[in-house]
């Protein structure tokens, strides 16, 4: 399955499986997931921005959050040219799509944990200062968010540079791919290293930290509140029953991230032992499926979102005059009430 670029390097075909038998029937089943994937992710990631985008007022966090959606517009974006690849095989798309396919991929990804990162941070602020969730200052956000993208462009941009067209031997015919070829495994290594530990173990670890740290905060407000009667003193333990929700809802969505992601860091670090040790070699097809399960990652980002933090259906918020209302009033009365910890961070 992988040609051979010289004889101390193998070449990995990544979405270029050459399959010997069963191929249409093996190519149909993948168009068919992938495609519902694409299809499902498209329609709840717009219905999530317009829920976000048609609310009265927008806390910073759910900026965030609209950014996490639109890294994941970008990312579904490349589903139609993997299939593409996936049935014809060898690399038709050009040198310029070669460049910026898995560019974009690994640009969205980074984007997305980062996003979560942050909102992590801000969640984070919020409760210790236990105060409502401000509404967003725009210049922070839009300062934030531009980092974000600038950071992740950065960190994302040897894939940009060293992912080419090659001319490939396979089953004894000389065939194009576009495969990741490094100028040396010191650099390959190096980027390994560093991509992951920026944009995975770092962004996770701040995440890891903000939730412990509101974990702990909540645990102890509630022993406050169990052993304290005094009233000025529960005046002050009061914290926003959206804030809370917000909390709960983000905090599933880095779970389902990490469960869905790390197969493919993991992939990335095999592929520097396959470059390695040439009796090591990880299937396409395998990596194709790998892939699949973190696109449908983006599907399950806005569903979550939605079902844990507003409880409504999306085509009534799309479409019913009265949603937003229902949401704003949701929210505003059940502000500056003191939260049922055990009912929402169980």
């Amino acid at each position: 399955m992988d040609g051979q670029i010289n004889p101390n390097r193998s070449l990995f075909t990544f979405f270029s499986d050459f399959k010997s038998n069963g191929k249409v029937a093996a190519t149909v089943v993948e168009t068919v997931v992938l495609s519902s994937v694409f299809v499902f992710s498209l329609f709840t990631n717009i219905c999530a921005i317009v829920l976000l985008t048609r609310k009265k007022r927008l806390v910073t966090a759910n900026c965030f959050v609209l950014n996490l959606f639109c890294a994941d517009l970008l990312f579904i974006s490349m589903i139609p040219l993997i299939l593409v690849i996936r049935w014809t095989e060898v690399w038709v798309l050009g040198e310029f799509v070669c460049h910026m396919h898995f560019y974009i991929i690994c640009l969205s990804g980074c984007v997305t944990l980062i996003s979560l990162s942050a909102v992590s941070l801000e969640r984070m602020i919020c409760i210790m200062k236990v105060t409502q969730a401000a509404t967003c200052n725009v210049k922070v956000v839009v300062l934030g968010i531009f980092s974000i993208w600038s950071f992740s462009a950065m960190t994302a941009l040897p894939l940009c540079l060293f992912f080419n067209v090659v001319n490939v031997t396979i089953n004894g015919s000389d065939v194009q791919i576009c495969t990741l070829v490094w100028p040396s495994i010191a650099e390959e290594i190096a980027w390994d290293v560093s991509f992951i530990l920026l944009d995975f173990l770092v962004p996770g670890l701040s995440i890891v930290i903000s939730y412990t740290k509101i974990y702990k905060i909540t645990r102890e407000m509630r022993e406050r509140l169990i052993t304290s009667t005094a009233y000025s003193e529960k005046h002050q333990l009061k914290v926003s029953q959206r804030d809370y929700k917000l909390f709960r809802t983000l905090l599933i969505l880095m779970v389902s991230f990490f469960v869905m992601w790390t197969p493919v860091f993991i992939t990335v670090s095999l592929l520097l032992v396959q470059n390695l040790h040439k009796d090591f070699t990880i299937p396409s097809t395998l990596f194709f499926w790998i892939v699949a399960f973190t696109f449908s990652n983006s599907f399950i980002n806005p569903i979550l979102y939605n079902i844990n933090l507003f409880k409504k259906k999306w085509w009534q918020i799309i479409f019913c005059c009265s949603a937003d209302e229902n949401l704003d009033t949701d929210t505003t009365n059940k502000k500056n009430t003191i939260p049922n910890i055990s009912t929402d961070l169980d």
